[in-house]
């Protein structure tokens, strides 16, 4: 007996339950690229490079403001980020620089 999970996720592709490693394995790795063309990874720091009004948070983010530890959606130009005062903080790619 193996000590691990038995995690298992659908494939909608081809409509069968396989386990969450073999779907890591064969999912396609998202290039998430920030304004300037560097490459991001989940724990970056970035900054903004224009001014954001963030909706629903009634706030604006300035430019050069410092986004903390990044993480990536899965989307190439979606980064979900935490900001003090701002829940589910999602940013577009083109709008940071990695710093």
């Amino acid at each position: 007996m193996s000590g691990g999970d038995d995690s298992y996720v659908y494939d909608e592709a081809t409509g069968e339950w396989i386990s969450a490693e073999d779907a890591a394995a064969s999912a396609p790795a998202v290039e998430v690229r920030d304004s300037v063309g560097n490459l991001l990874a989940d724990g970056d720091q970035v900054t903004l490079i224009k001014d954001l009004k963030v909706k629903g948070a009634g706030q604006t983010l300035k430019r050069g403001t410092l986004i903390k530890s990044i993480r990536l959606t899965g989307d190439e130009q979606e980064i979900d980020c935490r900001y003090e005062g701002i829940k589910g903080l999602v940013l577009r790619a083109e709008f940071v620089r990695k710093r």
